[in-house]
């Protein structure tokens, strides 16, 4: 992507120096599109990763007084999204939130309408979208490198992080791999299945298994917890060609084929499966998640033609929609259709 020229930036801020908070203001400190206009945070820069005290500020207020404010990145916990975004939104200030878009469905479509009303852009931050394997793998699904896929697996599982009080692992985490699934699939959830267990003594659930099916009949199963020893990032898409798995916790995607041995006994033939073939790890280009986010939000102010990576609100209800339809099956034993949003 070309650069531009800093006399001409946008003007971006991040609201919340938290976990994910500190990493969009390193990144908004850096890039040559983006003038750094400020974060917001009451409990300060813990992190230390401001280059500049005075670009602190301890309300929404205090930071537009500061100076000319184009975007924000909303990074506040979950709870707190619809009431920045509507304070943003009426002082005309384009929006990126961090996933989910909101606690509820009915958060989500507020926030929305605040937007849409306001005349401005808004995307929500599901990051992994822009993960290098994921983004191949996309990129060869959409080729037609497998045919037509069956399934897409995911696998999400690692130990308890501390930072979390306010929600599970279903809108902590699944809601990557509820947009994931959408995102690779081609269509939106249409059913699913789901069961969670508690085994920390926390109110919310540490683990989900959730099972369903797209609105093209591509199937799907996720699995997360907050109980495994050891941290596991892992996409699996299995179509008629062979397979792609994503290792994304090290930008790795590797494809395996299904083996070409044609059988001249027709009898036999019918009752084989598929056979091991070829395995290839391709080689990528390695780039930071959170700044090709950052990228693919200003080419959306700009005005630029996207590829799909940065998410729209949309796709974010339809993500917290599906959130709530996972939580219900588990709580009710029942399977969740969904129409769409």
């Amino acid at each position: 992507m070309a650069s531009q020229d800093t006399t001409s930036a946008l003007h971006g801020a991040v609201l919340g120096l938290g976990m994910i908070g500190r990493h969009h203001a390193r990144l908004l400190q850096a890039g040559p599109r983006v003038r750094f206009a400020g974060a917001v945070d009451p409990g300060g820069d813990r992190h230390g990763v401001l280059r500049d005290p005075a670009t602190l500020h301890a309300s929404i207020p205090a930071l537009l007084a500061a100076g000319p404010v184009d975007f924000a990145i909303v990074a506040v916990p979950t709870e707190e999204h619809l009431p920045a975004v509507r304070e943003l939104a009426a002082a005309g200030v384009h929006v990126l939130v961090e996933k989910p878009l909101a606690a509820t469905e009915e958060d989500a479509l507020a926030l929305i309408a605040a937007v849409e009303d306001a005349g401005l852009h808004g995307a929500v931050g599901h990051v992994e979208r822009c993960n290098p394997a994921l983004l191949e793998l996309r990129r060869r699904l959409n080729a037609g490198e497998i045919g037509r896929p069956f399934l897409i697996a995911t696998e999400r599982i690692g130990p308890f992080p501390d930072r979390i009080r306010d929600v599970g692992v279903v809108k902590d985490l699944a809601t990557h791999d509820l947009d994931l699934v959408r995102w690779l699939g081609g269509a939106a959830v249409a059913q699913v299945a789901a069961q969670t267990q508690h085994r920390m003594g926390r109110a919310h659930e540490d683990l989900l298994l959730a099972t369903g099916r797209l609105g093209n009949d591509v199937a799907f199963n996720c699995v997360v917890d907050w109980l495994s020893p050891t941290k596991v990032r892992r996409t699996r898409v299995l179509g008629e060609g062979g397979m792609f798995v994503a290792d994304t916790l090290n930008a790795d995607l590797t494809f395996y084929a299904n083996a070409a041995t044609p059988i001249e006994w027709d009898t036999a033939q019918q009752a084989r499966g598929v056979s091991e073939g070829d395995m290839t790890r391709f080689a990528l280009s390695r780039r930071e998640p959170l700044l090709v986010e950052h990228e693919a939000f200003c080419d959306l102010l700009l005005g630029v033609d996207g590829d799909g990576v940065a998410v729209t609100l949309q796709e974010g209800l339809e993500t917290v929609r599906t959130a709530e339809a996972v939580l219900r099956s588990a709580r009710t034993g029942t399977t969740q259709s969904l129409t769409p949003a």
